[in-house]
């Protein structure tokens, strides 16, 4: 394949997908672009519902600690949470991360816990991620055609879908706790 700036009587994906007129090549550039706006949700709809989780979890979490407070242990120092994650907690297993002093509660600082999802809700993660891992191979395919227009397109449906959908918070750290834009070697 070679770079190419064709719009009429190019073919893409398969034989079926033939470009006849300019129309339908400026239906398949907005088809390209919507193509990568929904990838870009797909994104978004993953890490909303994993915070969905973290959220559902931290009510279910702050219930168990209000109960255990009221109730307390022989000890009075609540109940431990076994590195398997089985405790008094629900069915979201928790592993948490012993503290060398006692405490007179469990840790709930959010950096000592790890929340490891049931097998439904892992199973929903997993299909969030086997679509976007579809749709943005699929995106490839259609980049490995060397189109410019098609390329073009694919540039504008990701500065379209990052600005829809990744309008949100940013998180406000010191400069000693932040890591790289990699998210690595921090």
């Amino acid at each position: 394949m070679l770079w190419n700036w064709y719009s009429v009587d190019a073919c893409f994906i398969s034989s079926t997908w033939r470009i006849t007129s300019k129309g339908k090549f400026a239906g398949s550039c907005i088809g390209v672009i919507c193509l990568v706006i929904a990838l870009e949700f797909l994104r978004r709809l993953q890490r909303e519902y994993d915070a969905y989780l973290v959220k559902q979890h931290r009510v279910r979490n702050a219930q168990t600690h209000s109960s255990v407070h009221e109730q307390g242990s022989e000890d009075g120092h609540g109940p431990d949470i076994e590195a398997s994650g089985k405790g008094n907690y629900d069915s979201n297993r928790v592993v948490q991360v012993k503290s060398a002093s006692p405490a007179p509660h469990p840790v709930t600082n959010p950096k000592s816990q790890r929340l490891v999802p049931t097998v439904f809700q892992q199973a929903i993660r997993a299909l969030l991620h086997m679509l976007q891992f579809a749709v943005a191979y699929f995106i490839m395919l259609l980049a490995m055609y060397y189109n410019g227009y098609i390329i073009i397109c694919i540039i504008i449906g990701a500065y379209l879908g990052s600005f829809i959908f990744s309008w949100e918070g940013i998180q406000m750290t010191d400069a000693t706790t932040q890591r790289d834009s990699t998210g690595c070697c921090g």
